[in-house]
């Protein structure tokens, strides 16, 4: 099926309106290939919820800083997505890869991530990403992720330095201590 500007064309050569939550979705990781924290944000409603295996729970304005800290900081940066699948007209999931060097180390990380999203009227309410942190930590640790990733201490090693990584973020560019 191709995707034009307005929704998809069906085999019939019809085009078939895309309904606004998974516009919305298309929207979100269009903004993140291109690695637009404010248009990926604009998606997002006032009181984002999103979670993730790294960063565990933010909310609001934590979650949208979050992207911009990744977006600003990412390098050798690709991502590519799956079409949103509709599970109901309220809950949606994506399937994506990301590819970028990782910045602890410079070593390449591919991340396949599956994301869960609750919408309403065209805005993303929660969000939720899985992924294997074990598997990540392997490609951007290297032997110590081989040896340890599994491990919940290590994990939660990681956890913690993220979100300080984040809170230092926040505090430098937004003045919020």
């Amino acid at each position: 099926m191709n995707t034009t500007a307005r929704g998809s064309l069906s085999l019939s050569g019809q085009i078939t309106r895309m309904d606004p939550n998974t516009a919305t979705i298309e929207r979100f990781y269009r903004a993140f290939q291109q690695l637009d924290h404010r248009a990926m944000n604009a998606c997002y409603s006032d009181d984002i919820v999103f979670y993730d295996p790294v960063f565990e729970l933010l909310r609001g304005n934590e979650a949208k800083w979050m992207w911009e800290m990744l977006c600003t900081r990412a390098r050798e940066f690709e991502l590519s997505y799956q079409p949103p699948v509709a599970l109901d007209h309220e809950y949606y999931t994506c399937e994506w890869t990301v590819s970028y060097l990782f910045s602890g180390t410079g070593k390449r990380v591919v991340n396949r991530v599956k994301a869960h999203m609750r919408m309403a009227n065209g805005i993303i309410l929660e969000h939720s990403d899985a992924f294997s942190v074990h598997q990540w930590s392997i490609q951007a640790l290297g032997w110590k992720g081989r040896l340890f990733g599994w491990n919940r201490f290590f994990q939660r090693a990681i956890r913690n330095k993220a979100r300080r990584s984040l809170l230092r973020f926040i505090q430098e560019q937004h003045s919020i201590a």
